[in-house]
């Protein structure tokens, strides 16, 4: 992200061709090495490797005024991957990215987690859906 880059909007959700990343954020995402500290919140037991993503607090907080489903999300700890980050990534809007996270959480199963697994490995490696 470029310096102070929210000053201006405060805290906004993330969007395909950010103005807020820079060139070497847009590889980083783009090849997905900006998500590889996460591997030590999983290693702490904070995260597991699938399951809805985690939110910043302060969106957190303004989609619990608006989607009263939203807190459902935290129901079970957060991922690195997902379903909602396989079906539409950064091209959801809260409330479906939300409904996903949902249906995720009430469909668990071993194999769904090593389905979506494989599927963030291929988006990984092709590039499809990566911002």
């Amino acid at each position: 992200m470029r310096n102070d880059a929210e000053k201006k909007t405060g805290a906004v959700w993330a969007k395909k061709d950010d103005p807020r990343v820079t060139p070497v954020g847009r590889f980083m995402r783009k090849t997905r090495i900006d998500e590889l500290p996460q591997f030590w919140n999983i290693v702490k037991g904070d995260m597991s490797l699938v399951g809805p993503r985690p939110e910043r607090f302060i969106l957190t907080q303004e989609f619990y005024e608006k989607w009263p489903d939203f807190p459902q999300r935290l129901r079970i700890i957060p991922g690195l991957t997902g379903y909602a980050q396989i079906h539409g990534g950064y091209d959801l809007k809260p409330n479906e990215k939300c409904k996903l996270d949902i249906y995720y959480i009430d469909h668990y199963s071993l194999k769904n987690d090593f389905s979506i697994a494989l599927k963030t490995i291929r988006i990984i490696f092709t590039g499809n859906g990566a911002r």
